[in-house]
């Protein structure tokens, strides 16, 4: 299903979201509105444009008017440092229902059906990564790592949950969860208490889904298990030897064939038949004690037929392995590598720059425009599925960094009334037939 407006609903969702922070100013020192520092902030990141504004400002200054206005929303354009301090106070967990209206739009529209594989379950993959690093700027919320040469490293992490799906090339992000000094502890912050943190807040919405939790060795620990179990949450994770002795000690005293069973899968590739074999128990504690959280283990080995390796891995879960399910909760647990591929590194490395210090402040600022840059992205993924004419103009171009040129360029010289007006132009341009339902 098509839905045209997509843009124009996420800006309209933006801007009441965003009016229902508190705006901090006292007196009268309040010219530019908190929503247009916002809104400028965002529209930055989503045409991944970093001298957008100041090419507005100019457009302004010549028409009267400029795609910040059209296209944004903004009733004035303020400078970059304003928008700096007008953010600084606002918590980047305002920004939440963003994230749920997000969700609810690709639901709304029957395209989230596309993202659910076993047992017809959404797949959320936890995992963390660093946006900011420096010896020299810090805040409050950074945290801290003191080096053998007496020098110190800031730094802003945070958890980036995101849905996937084997064999579907987007992601859906969902909040993030940032990692730094919490009140009332003294102990730096961590990616585990991050993602128990997450769990806490967000299991029960999520859970309304059908959300299966993927992770990384670093979250199959007891405590971790213990939060999902209470919280109600299915789970698919990495369990590495090392870090699991008493399972795999366990798991050495079974009998193949016994409560160790095996399946062997045969693949045809050009490069030749490769074997895929399975091994799966159950019923293994993951830890030494008497109240232990009992899980099902399973691995895949990946040889050619020679038995040259290709790939080993194991997970564990709570779900029953069987020979006719082992194949599909392995695969589902392989897609976890998506969060970093196609989210983070995406997030890095194509355009929006996720690490680069668009402005530090002193409260919330870098955690907040880190927010906003996830959003542009989920905004660019929820047009793909939803927007015909922006998913022909992407298909034409092929090349991100083509069309983000094209966009930069366009918007620098042109006011387009309208979203849909700017991807008619870019069409026409291209001499690229409209699509007969794309209104």
């Amino acid at each position: 299903m098509s839905q045209p407006l997509a843009f124009d609903q996420f800006v309209q969702a933006f801007r009441a979201t965003v009016a229902t922070c508190p705006d901090q100013r006292k007196g009268k020192n309040k010219h530019y509105a908190l929503v247009d520092a916002a809104l400028g902030a965002f529209a930055v990141f989503f045409t991944q444009s970093p001298s957008f504004l100041a090419y507005q400002r100019d457009m302004t200054a010549r028409k009267g008017q400029s795609n910040a206005h059209t296209l944004f929303g903004l009733h004035e354009i303020p400078t970059d440092n304003q928008i700096r301090t007008l953010l600084d106070p606002v918590s980047p967990e305002r920004m939440v229902p963003l994230f749920q209206h997000g969700l609810a739009t690709v639901e709304q529209t029957r395209h989230l059906a596309a993202f659910r594989s076993w047992q017809h379950r959404l797949l959320v993959v936890l995992d963390g990564t660093q946006y900011f690093s420096s010896q020299k700027i810090s805040c409050p919320n950074c945290s801290t790592q003191t080096h053998a040469t007496g020098t110190t490293t800031y730094s802003h992490r945070m958890l980036t949950p995101v849905i996937v799906a084997p064999g579907q090339d987007k992601v859906i992000p969902l909040p993030p969860e940032f990692i730094g000094p919490q009140d009332g502890h003294d102990k730096q912050d961590c990616e585990n208490a991050a993602a128990k943190r997450w769990l806490r807040q967000y299991a029960k919405s999520y859970r309304a889904y059908g959300v299966t939790v993927l992770g990384d060795d670093l979250y199959s620990n007891h405590p971790m298990c213990e939060v999902l179990v209470e919280e109600r949450v299915p789970f698919i994770l990495v369990c590495k030897p090392d870090s699991h002795p008493t399972l795999y000690e366990e798991l050495a005293h079974r009998e193949l064939g016994q409560d160790l069973h095996q399946v062997v899968h045969r693949h045809y590739t050009p490069q030749g038949l490769v074997l895929y074999t399975y091994r799966y128990a159950s019923q293994l504690p993951l830890r030494a004690t008497a109240d232990a959280v009992q899980v099902n283990w399973c691995e895949l080995t990946i040889t050619t037929a020679q038995g040259q390796p290709l790939y080993h891995n194991a997970f564990i879960t709570q779900e029953p392995i069987t020979q006719k399910t082992v194949a599909q909760i392995v695969t589902a647990g392989r897609t976890r590598w998506k969060v970093e591929n196609e989210n983070n590194n995406t997030l890095k490395t194509k355009g929006y720059h996720l690490e680069h210090n668009f402005g530090h402040g002193k409260q919330h600022l870098a955690s907040l425009l880190a927010t906003f840059n996830i959003l542009a992205f989920l905004l660019h993924t929820l047009l793909d599925l939803l927007d015909a004419k922006y998913r022909l103009v992407r298909q034409t171009l092929v090349s991100r960094q083509t069309f983000f040129d094209d966009l930069r360029a366009l918007t620098r010289y042109i006011c387009f009334a309208s979203w849909t007006h700017l991807l008619d132009f870019m069409l026409h341009g291209l001499e690229v037939a409209l699509p007969l339902n794309s209104s």
